[in-house]
């Protein structure tokens, strides 16, 4: 069905199941942990929210009445899990750092817990933060000119978010401060190169330039890794950004390839299945800014010159989608011949040949 333009439909929130047979913890020994912490809310009730999908993440009702609280349980996602896995002690560690950081805003955390004896794997709880989840890059859900404030909103966290003084929320030991583009291209070769059972030239050809093409390094800043409009939540009532979640992949880093990613919806069409693009769409009757708004929005918020090598930057941006979008084929049900594991196959090898295209734009623009 499509839109009527101009016309905004709610927002949902997250969406919230039964706890799958596969995820399911000792809800009393949870209980129990709560309660030698001072928080004794006798039984509790869990639901998990349906979009996560490395680190299972629940919402746990607790207590009744005017003394009923809700709050989210992130967990690692296997048994044994060691307390790295899929970077979950690291994203407890950062919006630990950003709590007093009000233009970053991100869900208060109340405690790590490595001990595996409790619910068999690592987890953290935070707050639960009511507001309405982002579902595609189009904002089909809002009308024109909320669009518009969504997406520079989103601009304005990024650039709040790599102007932190490192120093002083104490992560100057998070990461490298050097090398960061080159460890990415390394890491997603790597994992493309074991998902991959039929290459695609495109990839080998991107993989050798990036190599050769990488941008220089620049101060590291705090970097999310996964930064884009569905890992924001707006408030119930209006447009800000309430949260910003998933940040299991943050580290010091290069700071404009954050803001690749979070531009890489104007390079995709809505198809793509691991990352819906607005490619194609008219941005002005839909109230979206162009990419160079917000490219110069986010430069004028940090003091900083044009970006010269942007098109690398896209390049750099859609290799890593290219692979994660392979490995992503790979883990899906029915191997590499279901419908969907076909489709998403289908769309690495159009990743790939729009970055090496992008490579080859930027190698013609110098």
């Amino acid at each position: 069905m499509s839109l009527v333009l101009g016309e905004a439909r709610p927002s949902p929130p997250p969406e919230l199941i039964d706890v799958s047979s596969g995820r399911r913890f000792d809800v009393d020994a949870l209980a129990r942990y709560l309660a030698r912490r001072g928080l004794d809310y006798g039984q509790l009730s869990v639901q998990q929210f349906a979009g996560a999908r490395s680190n299972p993440t629940f919402l746990i009702n607790a207590g009744h009445g005017a003394d009923a609280s809700r709050f989210v349980l992130r967990k690692s996602a296997a048994v044994q899990a060691p307390v790295s896995a899929y970077g979950l002690e690291r994203e407890y560690r950062v919006m630990k750092a950003l709590a007093d950081t009000p233009a970053v805003p991100v869900p208060a955390v109340h405690g790590f817990c490595a001990d595996e004896s409790v619910l068999g794997m690592p987890f953290y709880i935070m707050d639960y933060v009511a507001g309405r989840s982002l579902t595609d890059a189009r904002l089909e859900t809002l009308a024109p000119d909320d669009r518009g404030a969504v997406y520079t909103g989103m601009i304005d966290v990024l650039a709040a978010l790599h102007d932190v003084d490192v120093g002083a929320v104490g992560l100057s030991e998070f990461g490298r401060s050097r090398g960061y583009l080159a460890r990415q291209v390394r890491a997603w070769q790597r994992q493309y190169e074991q998902t991959a059972t039929d290459p695609e030239p495109a990839m080998a050809a991107l993989a050798d330039w990036l190599e050769q093409n990488l941008p220089s390094d620049a101060a590291p800043a705090i970097t999310h890794g996964d930064y884009r409009l569905a890992n924001l939540m707006l408030t119930n009532d209006g447009v800000e950004i309430a949260a910003v979640l998933d940040w299991e992949l943050a580290t010091l880093g290069h700071p404009i390839a954050d803001l690749a990613y979070a531009c890489l919806p104007y390079y995709l069409p809505a198809d793509i299945d691991v990352l819906p693009g607005i490619s194609g769409l008219d941005l002005v009757e839909w109230g979206i800014p162009d990419e160079s708004e917000l490219l110069q929005r986010y430069r004028r918020a940090r003091g900083l010159a044009p970006i010269e090598e942007w098109s690398a930057f896209i390049a750099f941006a859609l290799f890593g989608i290219a692979a994660f979008a392979q490995a992503v084929q790979a883990r899906t049900p029915g191997g590499r011949h279901g419908d969907h594991a076909l489709r998403v196959a289908r769309q690495v090898g159009e990743l790939a040949e729009l970055g090496w295209q992008m490579a080859r734009y930027h190698d013609t623009a110098r």
